[in-house]
C-alpha cells in the first residue's frame, strides 16, 4: 500500500508539473529574466504549492504517526552552515542555468529531450562525486 501511495503522489506531482508548464526550461528561465521576457507563472505555481503544503502539514501533524511508518522522520538540526548555504547556492545556480530542478526534470524525462537526461545524469554524478569526496580521508599536512 505504501508503494501505491508513493506512485500516486508521484503521478499527481508529475501531472502538476506538466500542466503548469514547468517541464519547459524556457518557462522557468523566463521567470528569472526580470528585465526581459519575465513570466510570473512560476511564482503562482510556487504559491499554490505553498498553500497546499501549509494545509497538508497542519492535517498531517494532527496524527500521532504516519500512515505507513511507526514514527515521523524529520530533521532535527537547525544549523545553518557552509554546507547548507553552498548546497543551496549550487542548487539555485544550476536551476538558473539549466531551467530544471531535479523534481521537475524527472517527469520531464517523458518529453524525450536529451537535455533533460544530461541534466539528471549530471545531478546524479554530482551526488556520487560528493559522496566520494566526503568519504576520502583527509591527509595530514606537515
Amino acid at each position: 500500500m505504501k508503494h501505491l501511495f508513493a506512485l500516486l503522489t508521484g503521478l499527481v506531482f508529475g501531472t502538476g508539473i506538466a500542466i503548469s508548464g514547468m517541464m519547459n526550461p524556457a518557462k522557468v528561465l523566463n521567470f528569472f529574466d526580470i528585465a526581459g521576457t519575465w513570466d510570473p507563472s512560476l511564482m503562482f505555481v510556487m504559491g499554490g504549492a505553498l498553500v497546499v503544503t501549509f494545509i497538508g502539514y497542519r492535517l498531517v501533524w494532527r496524527r500521532s504517526k504516519p500512515l505507513f511508518e511507526q514514527r515521523f522522520q524529520v530533521p532535527t538540526s537547525t544549523l545553518i552552515d557552509s554546507k547548507l548555504i553552498g548546497g543551496a547556492a549550487l542548487f539555485g545556480v544550476g536551476w538558473g542555468i539549466a531551467g530544471f530542478c531535479p523534481g521537475a526534470a524527472i517527469p520531464a524525462l517523458g518529453t524525450g529531450r536529451w537535455e533533460v537526461a544530461l541534466f539528471l545524469i549530471s545531478v546524479t554524478g554530482g551526488f556520487f562525486l560528493r559522496r566520494l569526496v566526503r568519504s576520502t580521508p583527509k591527509q595530514a599536512t606537515t
